[in-house]
């Protein structure tokens, strides 16, 4: 037994205040919970040992990775466990909570300036220009092309939701970064029962959404969220099977975020916040067809305490016209 022992088989519990509201079962997966305290430990942990497997990461090589943080923090903890050193290359615009946890793990860290994925400086290409300059020392993750990521889902996240459950799915939500949780859970659950609605929720400033209503990427606006949001079509997103998509404002996930704080002690992350925002619009929509006591079910990808510095922070809200006043959440149930 190992630390990897711990990484999946999360509760999945429901969000009374909202469930209340809504007449519905709002429910959530407790990625929190993983080792690292986020839904990433799965993929981390299938993309080594799967590697390990194919004969790809041998004794004494690197683990090298390009992430906005929770992959490299997975990758820090599975690499740990296993004996590999990790290097982990991300934007130095995220959370310090998430910079401070990578080094914590016990990874090297090397932070690079945000730019357009075009520039060969962005974040994935140095970490994947350090693969290729050196293939003997690293091994390199890829979470975007490695079907690894999503295959972790696929085979544990989403069969044990569908045991959680009992089967009893009437909408799956989820946000998307690297693909791995939209594309390894929808296809499980659309091969178990085709009905079950898939929605896939989106930032500002991502371009699936008009990706998947017009064929193209176009963005608008920017997002206080991390790691979701993309604006290129990869690997594992492809494997997604997806029934409709949203777009949903800064204001809406913090409202959210804010009440289910207040109201049920679950502290969200800023992509948890705009997932669960989602299930609990949508709920609210059902309700005025009178489609009551439906199941929605989606991701606490990670807690609230890696977003203190933004989502909690008053100051940086204000600094983003956002504002954490409860009053607020009074207008979602419009």
């Amino acid at each position: 037994m190992s630390v990897l022992n711990a990484i999946g088989n999360t509760p999945l519990i429901e969000i009374p205040s909202l469930s209340k509201i809504a007449d519905a079962k709002i429910m959530v997966k407790c990625e929190n919970l993983n080792p690292g305290g986020s839904i990433k430990d799965r993929a981390a942990k299938s993309m080594v040992l799967k590697a390990m497997e194919k004969g790809l990461l041998k004794k004494g090589m690197t683990i090298v990775e390009g992430t906005a943080g929770n992959t490299g923090i997975g990758l820090a903890i599975v690499g740990r466990a296993l004996g590999f050193d990790v290097t982990i290359v991300m934007p130095n615009n995220q959370a310090k909570e998430k910079e401070r946890l990578i080094e914590f793990f016990g990874a090297k860290l090397i932070t690079v300036p945000p730019c357009p994925f075009a520039d060969q400086n962005h974040f994935y290409h140095t970490a994947r220009k350090m693969a290729e300059a050196e293939p003997l020392k690293y091994w390199w993750a890829n979470q975007f092309e490695n079907l690894d990521n999503h295959l972790a889902h696929y085979e544990t996240t989403a069969p044990e939701i569908w045991q959680q459950t009992n089967g009893q799915i009437d909408f799956f939500i989820s946000a998307s970064g690297s693909g791995g949780t939209m594309g390894g859970c929808t296809k499980y659950f659309k091969e178990k029962n085709p009905n079950i609605k898939t929605l896939l929720v989106d930032p500002e400033g991502s371009g699936l959404y008009h990706f998947i209503k017009h064929g193209e990427f176009k963005a608008v606006g920017s997002s206080l969220t991390e790691g979701i949001g993309i604006m290129r079509l990869v690997a594992n997103f492809k494997e997604a099977k997806i029934d409709d998509v949203y777009s949903l404002t800064d204001q809406e996930l913090v409202s959210v975020a804010h009440y289910v704080r207040f109201h049920d002690g679950i502290t969200l992350g800023s992509s948890s916040a705009l997932n669960v925002a989602l299930a609990f619009k949508i709920a609210l929509e059902e309700k005025k067809k009178k489609n009551m006591h439906k199941t929605y079910v989606t991701m606490w990808c990670d807690g609230g305490e890696r977003s203190l510095s933004k989502l909690y922070s008053d100051e940086f809200l204000a600094s983003k016209n956002l504002s954490s006043d409860l009053a607020l959440f009074e207008n979602l149930k419009k």
